[in-house]
């Protein structure tokens, strides 16, 4: 029974006690003090017309005083029991006839969809690349509020519970393409044994916090189970600029020679505050500049008079050696040829990962955490400056900011940015919105947990769906585009109606078209390399996949 039921079956039963006490007494007061006795009928009758102030009837006026004043109080106590059914009952049963309520169940036609469980921020970017395909989906989320937002934002969501198998029926879960989890790990477990009790066929996808927790998750029954964190801790780890150990390993091949990568603008960096004209990036390295990140927004079309602040990230295309150029002008003398060390900051499954990966290359690393645990070098709290002076932030070449929480992340930045100027700072953040703060606040690189787990959850789900790229600030597509067949790539106007740019044909046999321009024509059987921010590349396979 829902609380406020309870709340007014409470009342009225209070409001029968005080009817049949004030029957007594008044029985009781009218033969010691008035010596006039009533039956029990024509006390209540008297306790019933006083508290619904309809009148006293004929018992008006009273001799005595103690039943004057017994009436007195009896009247105030009948205020404060109208008084209080407003926001008791009056109210709760106003908000129920007109607030909105999510649904129980689907609607018995729905069929090959994805069910979700249940609404959180990574789940987000699955619905949206899910929305982009047209593909229909089921979000299961036991909490109500939660449900009501989805449902009035225009999202399919159920109210159940999606532990039990009763609620997993009610989406359907039977007649569904897949099914994807991403609670915790005890719970996403907990769903993947009602989802393979209800529908042992269905393919089931879980996402793990801790990797070591994915052989619980197969013995569950899950078919894939996935691990964003290490991935996105892989890809941090990468972007440690140390001697030659540069952005080029997160490099995305495109054909036999060109390659796709992005390069950040570190702080200390020559090329910082040079436009994109003057660094000579073109002219120096041999690259083509794609677009660029810009305190934490891509322009996919930078023009020449922008300036290359330090936290720019440029994204650009070019042979491996044409990068290994790049990477040389944008970093320091310092960091080219220096050794220098690692701090990271977060000891959680990314913070593990990163320093797993760092200490592998023979890397000085120091690792700091709140609590104290095998492989914390530093404990303490992170936006204390002695904290990050004990770890040697000043002198480090890199700070990974491995940190749970975001506005723990952003403020740590700050004092980081403070105590070490040009410290090269790479960040994990959980929501996509702030990448773009953290930015602000000198971070030079940002990944968002969100983005990496929504896309790694959408290309195992649409198993069509080619994506060359999941843990970089932008997204790479291999994709068929037959609405663009016949067209040339300047009549196709891809970059003008969707703010991607691409980058390659893949035709039949083999064959990759790197050098492409206005007039190259797009066949039948073609399949276009496309860059593009998540909200673009959606765009574009709305438009023409």
């Amino acid at each position: 029974m829902d609380s406020w039921k309870r709340r007014v079956v409470g009342y009225f039963g209070f409001v029968l006690f005080v009817l049949i006490f004030t029957a007594v007494a008044y029985r009781y007061g009218m033969r010691v003090y008035e010596g006039d006795p009533r039956t029990m009928v024509e006390a209540l009758r008297f306790s019933v017309e006083m508290f619904t102030t309809t009148g006293f009837g004929g018992d008006a006026p009273w001799e005595s005083q103690q039943l004057n004043a017994f009436i007195a109080v009896m009247d105030l106590v009948g205020m404060v029991l109208l008084i209080g059914a407003l926001p008791v009952v009056v109210t709760p049963l106003l908000e129920e006839a007109f607030s909105t309520s999510a649904p129980t169940s689907l609607d018995g036609e729905v069929s090959d969809h994805v069910v979700v469980c249940s609404d959180t921020s990574r789940a987000t970017a699955l619905l949206e690349e899910l929305d982009s395909r047209e593909i229909p989906y089921a979000v299961v989320e036991p909490d109500a509020d939660r449900a009501v937002r989805l449902h009035e934002a225009g999202r399919t969501v159920i109210r159940v519970d999606p532990e039990s198998v009763e609620g997993l029926a009610a989406a359907n879960l039977a007649d569904a393409r897949a099914l994807v989890t991403d609670v915790s790990d005890q719970v996403d477990a907990s769903i993947v044994l009602a989802a393979k009790e209800l529908a042992p066929d269905v393919r089931v996808i879980s996402v793990v916090e801790d990797p070591d927790r994915e052989r619980y998750h197969r013995l569950a029954g899950a078919d894939e189970v996935l691990s964003p964190r290490s991935l996105l801790g892989e890809s941090l780890a990468a972007k440690v600029t140390t001697a030659l150990q540069t952005d080029i390993d997160e490099a995305v091949a495109i054909g036999d020679s060109l390659q796709l990568s992005e390069v950040s603008i570190p702080h200390g960096s020559p090329l910082a505050g040079s436009t994109l004209a003057d660094s000579g990036i073109r002219e120096r390295a041999g690259v083509n500049v794609i677009g660029a990140w810009f305190n934490g927004e891509f322009d996919a079309a930078p023009p020449p008079d922008a300036t290359l602040s330090a936290g720019t990230v440029l994204l650009v295309s070019g042979r491996p050696d044409q990068l290994e150029r790049l990477v040389d002008l944008t970093n320091s003398a310092t960091r080219r040829f220096g050794a220098g060390e690692t701090v990271v900051i977060g000891y959680g499954q990314v913070g593990r990962t990163v320093t797993e990966v760092v200490a592998d290359a023979d890397l000085p690393v120091t690792v700091v955490d709140r609590e104290d645990a095998e492989g914390v070098d530093v404990v303490g709290d992170a936006t204390e400056p002695e904290t990050l002076r004990d770890a040697g932030v000043e002198s480090a070449q890199t700070v990974v900011l491995a940190l749970p929480d975001d506005t723990t992340t952003e403020f740590t930045t700050l004092v980081v940015r403070d105590l070490a100027p040009n410290t090269q700072v790479l960040a994990r953040v959980e929501e996509t919105a702030s990448v773009r703060k953290m930015h602000r606040a000198g971070a030079d690189y940002v990944l968002s947990l969100a983005t990496v787990t929504g896309r790694l959850s959408a290309s195992t789900v649409i198993e069509d769906r080619d994506v060359l790229s999941l843990n970089q600030q932008i997204e790479v597509v291999r994709s068929r585009v037959p609405r663009l067949s016949g067209r040339t790539i300047g009549r196709a106007n891809v970059r003008e109606t969707t703010g991607c740019t691409v980058i390659a044909v893949e035709r039949d046999g083999g064959e990759v078209l790197t050098e492409i321009g206005p007039d190259t024509r797009i066949g039948t059987d073609d399949r276009l390399v496309v860059v593009g921010t998540d909200e673009g590349i959606r765009s574009f396979e709305r438009q023409f996949a």
